[in-house]
């Protein structure tokens, strides 16, 4: 009888001890799906169009909540992307205010293209984004499509007032839409590695070890998988799915998986 309760205890305190900690993968992918949101809304603006964030018609959404200027000179265009100063819902279901100001030189698809993107009082969902974002284009790929360098130097204050902090280094190929004008088919294999603090105040790294795929379209990472490794923690592994346009991913810890929802 003495046995069996020792065993029942162990096996109770194992169960406790486990590691299910979800919050810090998450703070990972919260800050790649934000940025990665960023380059998309800076793409599609300096169409002229931002057709993916504005009204289509319908009743319950702000219509034209978002205005674009540019300013030219003889070495480089500004553009700047202002949401206004109080929250306006736009057509992805996320509430936004302030400005996102992009400043590049040379065509987009051209070989050594730059543009730099910043903020001014730029907010989420009440989360307020910071810090600089530089994409430069270094030419055809040794598969035949257009490549760029990506370096964030992030901060995201949350809401709650918790601090999340991101610094990556990627490689983004554009392997899908690069011939036409229609920004909806565009398609992109995300590699590299990031680092930075959870909203804990936990460091971390994180690697993609299968490319992450973004498609212009949806407004979620659509697939791809990233090792993250939190301080004085087990590395876990982030899932984003098999392709489906959803906001749902995994994460594995110690052989176990847990079901996150993206923000």
């Amino acid at each position: 009888m003495i046995g069996f309760i020792s065993l029942i205890v162990t096996g109770c305190r194992k169960k406790e001890d486990e590691d299910r900690d979800t919050g810090t993968a998450s703070d990972n992918a919260f800050a790649e799906g934000t940025f990665n949101d960023i380059s998309n809304m800076a793409d599609e603006a300096a169409s002229g169009s931002m057709v993916s964030y504005k009204s289509d018609g319908n009743a319950f959404i702000l219509s034209n909540c978002a205005t674009i200027t540019f300013t030219s000179t003889a070495s480089d265009t500004t553009m700047i992307i202002d949401f206004g100063t109080v929250n306006c819902l736009c057509k992805d279901g996320r509430y936004r205010r302030g400005k996102i100001l992009v400043t590049w030189s040379g065509a987009y698809k051209e070989p050594g293209h730059v543009h730099s993107i910043t903020f001014d009082n730029y907010f989420v969902n009440d989360n307020q984004v910071m810090g600089t974002k530089t994409v430069t284009n270094t030419g055809i790929n040794n598969a035949g499509n257009i490549s760029f360098d990506i370096d964030v130097n992030g901060t995201i204050i949350l809401s709650g007032g918790k601090t999340i902090t991101w610094n990556s280094q990627r490689v983004r190929e554009f392997i899908e839409g690069a011939a036409t004008s229609d920004r909806f088919d565009d398609v992109y294999l995300i590699t590299g590695s990031a680092n930075g603090s959870t909203s804990e105040g936990k460091s971390f790294t994180a690697t993609i070890i299968n490319a992450l795929r973004v498609e212009v379209a949806c407004h979620y990472i659509v697939s791809g998988t990233i090792e993250f490794s939190p301080s004085g923690k087990a590395t876990r592994t982030i899932d984003f799915g098999n392709g489906a346009c959803d906001a749902f991913a995994t994460v594995t810890i110690n052989g176990n998986v847990h079901n996150i929802t993206l923000k």
